[in-house]
């Protein structure tokens, strides 16, 4: 799963560093939206605003967990 959502964000968003502790701050609005949809359509999931807070988009880690949460939420 973590190297799906890597590859996934890594097409999209290939100026990021996805290996960084501080994964949030490198992110502006544009790159915190693309990340959003590309995991709400690849997963079938619904990530809203409401979504993008600091610590889900902490790490690729927090972001995975996420994934993972709103899939069994589903």
């Amino acid at each position: 799963m973590k190297q799906k959502i890597r590859t996934l964000l890594e097409d999209q968003l290939p100026l990021v560093d996805f290996d960084s502790p501080f994964l949030f701050t490198e992110l502006d609005s544009l790159g915190v939206t693309t990340i959003l949809m590309t995991l709400s359509t690849e997963f079938g999931i619904e990530l809203e605003s409401t979504d993008a807070t600091p610590k889900n988009l902490k790490s690729l880690d927090s972001i995975v967990e996420m994934v993972e949460r709103k899939l069994a939420e589903k």
